[in-house]
């Protein structure tokens, strides 16, 4: 059995019928994309978090966002150390190996902003120093998207920065029911034990990129994202940045799979998570469309070339 198929089952060993979902959590982790969790409290976003920190042996940090925490909060600052008699850098709990945002959109645009260096360059620079950050670094920001009261929403630039843009769901009854029973007179969570370690995350994160892409799946990818940027309800499209995210999911996701190649099918199980976040649309298009309808439509609607996509020219 595979390190990742083992991380997988340990996070199903605690997360109930959202297969999907881990999918995307780990192809976003095998690629190094971050990944923002929007849904309504208590449908698991924290625990998937926490499930997935467990599985690792890796460093793992909660950040509790509020409207009066500030970028130092995060990111760390320089005291004057008395005994010392000099400044000593205090690290903030960014310093980490998954990093929990939970309810991002609670904290100012000030100190969102202390994460777009952290997310973008996996660094951070205090007073003129720049300090890098551990890898793997990944960052699992939660929200809730129907209390807006006392939230500042995610402006376009830091929702671009995201890899992808998950939404747990609600379970089914049966769904429900294995919760209950799973959850009775045991705690899953707290009995999580690492089955992968973060060298052998960092060494998948290397590997993936060796699985092969043919050159029409290539123009496919760039055709979709062409396409979204002339869509009538579009201010603004994917951008290039989301187009990349799109080839890197795609071999993470086949990689996952245990294929060296990426076919059709890849590219089109991840664009939804992977794109439709990064849309602008126009005023007024939100009860008309979304984001995902758009990406979905624009999926049906480009032609899929076939080929032998195993084969290399």
């Amino acid at each position: 059995m595979s390190t990742l198929t083992k991380l997988k089952e340990n996070i199903e060993s605690v997360i109930v019928g959202k297969g999907k979902v881990i999918d995307m959590v780990m192809t976003s982790l095998i690629a190094g994309g971050h990944i923002l969790l929007e849904d309504v409290p208590g449908t698991g976003k924290t625990v998937m978090a926490k499930s997935l920190a467990r599985s690792l042996d890796a460093s793992f940090s909660r950040v509790q966002f509020t409207p009066d925490l500030l970028p130092s909060d995060v990111t760390g600052l320089n005291y004057y150390n008395q005994k010392q008699g000099e400044f000593v850098f205090k690290s903030g709990p960014v310093f980490c190996n998954i990093l929990l945002a939970d309810e991002i959109n609670r904290a100012t645009p000030r100190t969102q902003s202390a994460l777009l260096e952290c997310m973008e360059e996996r660094q951070v620079t205090v007073d003129g120093k720049t300090r890098p950050l551990p890898a793997p670094f990944i960052v699992i920001a939660t929200q809730n998207p129907v209390e807006t009261t006392g939230t500042f929403p995610l402006p376009e630039a830091q929702l671009d920065r995201f890899f992808m843009k998950l939404s747990m769901g609600l379970p089914s009854k049966e769904e429900e029911l294995s919760i209950l029973t799973r959850f009775e007179h045991a705690q899953p969570l707290a009995e999580l034990s690492a089955v992968c370690t973060t060298e052998e995350i960092v060494a998948a994160q290397k590997d993936y990129k060796k699985v092969f892409v043919h050159p029409l799946l290539l123009d496919y990818m760039t055709e979709l994202s062409q396409q979204s940027r002339r869509h009538p309800y579009v201010v603004t499209g994917v951008s290039p940045r989301g187009t990349l995210a799109l080839l890197n999911a795609s071999k993470a996701y086949a990689f996952l799979h245990e294929r060296s190649f990426v076919v059709p099918e890849d590219i089109k199980a991840v664009a939804v998570f992977v794109l439709a976040h990064r849309l602008v649309l126009s005023r007024g298009v939100g009860s008309q469309s979304t984001g995902t309808e758009i990406i979905e439509k624009l999926l049906s609607d480009v032609a899929v070339p076939t080929e032998n996509w195993g084969k290399h020219e």
